[in-house]
């Protein structure tokens, strides 16, 4: 069986992490969030199809490094082709059935179970669904009490939405949904093409789980999914290897040859590898990118500061991005595409 990662993004509201690396490397308690995604595929998948353009070379030596103990195949888009146009893209590889994962999405999602339920109601398409609060903010679905979905809401008011389940990036699908695809463009699996096998084959099915969902498309909801992993494993703090730290820690995660001086305190951080933090320094709810410095006395919130930066003594931050480098050749002002339809 053959599973299809979205890889391809840009990741342009995780910036400036983004800049320097794929977003589907940013690591999530030291580890890259394709490596937890990997890790969820059923024993029955022995080949995975990543769907990449940008930062390709980074996830190539991260593979070539990691053994997962199934065959991967980098798929190297020409240009951003959206969900469905990656989706074709690979169709060339995909041999029956096949599951479909946004790269960017943490959850306790169980696949084996949403193959059963999608082999027992004998579908052509099943996707995940997640139960939100605030379906405002989401396209929501119309579904049968069976599981038979019959459409999408795009963030409806609460009194006018039909559920409050909302598409949660994992599919599995029958090898006739490829020939909807056009090839060669972008394409919205979910706006184009999900709503004509609704309409064609009255077999697409949702499955709803339960546990936790994060998708992680912005610094917040990164910040939120090394918390969630903290607390599932019951950790004051992640500490990498080789780190010195005379500070004080809570809900954050320390990459490896990480130094804190004395009298810091770190609240809701994630600080990558070989970073430098002075004394008296106060991180809450802050990403602080690989080799920076951060000087004594320095007080930043809600902040976060990609890759190579230094902050110089004193410096007071909140809801600010650093980053005084040039921006990456080629990389967006904005958004490309549209991964989930949020």
């Amino acid at each position: 069986m053959e599973a299809i990662i979205l890889a391809g993004g840009f990741g342009t509201r995780l910036r400036p992490l983004t800049y320097t690396r794929a977003k589907a490397l940013l690591p999530i308690l030291n580890k890259p969030m394709i490596h937890y995604l990997i890790n969820m595929l059923p024993k029955e998948v022995d080949k995975v199809i990543l769907a990449v353009n940008y930062r390709k070379d980074q996830i190539e030596e991260y593979l070539k490094n990691n053994n997962f103990g199934k065959e991967i195949i980098v798929n190297d888009e020409p240009e951003p082709l959206g969900t469905g146009g990656a989706v074709k893209f690979a169709e060339k590889h995909v041999t029956g059935s096949f599951l479909v994962l946004n790269a960017d999405i943490i959850c306790s999602l169980n696949l084996d179970n949403m193959i059963d339920f999608h082999e027992k109601k004998n579908a052509v398409s099943t996707i995940s669904l997640w139960r939100v609060e605030n379906v405002s903010e989401f396209g929501v679905v119309d579904m049968k009490d069976d599981g038979n979905v019959i459409g999408f809401v795009e963030k409806p008011k609460p009194e006018d939405a039909p559920s409050d389940l909302i598409n949660a990036g994992a599919y599995f699908l029958e090898p006739k949904v490829l020939d909807y695809i056009e090839t060669g463009r972008l394409v919205s699996m979910e706006k184009e093409i999900f709503p004509q096998i609704i309409t064609d084959t009255e077999k697409f099915f949702g499955f709803e789980f339960k546990g936790y969902w994060i998708d992680v498309g912005r610094i917040q909801s990164y910040i939120d999914a090394n918390k969630l992993l903290l607390k599932n494993q019951k950790l004051k703090y992640y500490e990498g290897n080789d780190c010195e730290i005379d500070g004080e820690l809570s809900k954050s995660s320390i990459g490896s040859n990480v130094f804190i001086g004395n009298n810091a305190n770190l609240g809701s951080t994630i600080v990558f590898d070989n970073v430098k933090i002075g004394k008296n320094v106060v991180l809450n709810n802050c990403v602080i990118g690989e080799n920076c410095r951060i000087g004594d006395h320095s007080n930043l919130k809600n902040s976060v500061v990609g890759d190579n930066e230094i902050v110089i003594e004193k410096t007071v931050l909140d809801n600010k991005m650093v980053w005084d480098q040039p921006v990456p050749h080629g990389y967006p002002k904005k958004q490309i595409g549209n991964v989930i339809g949020e």
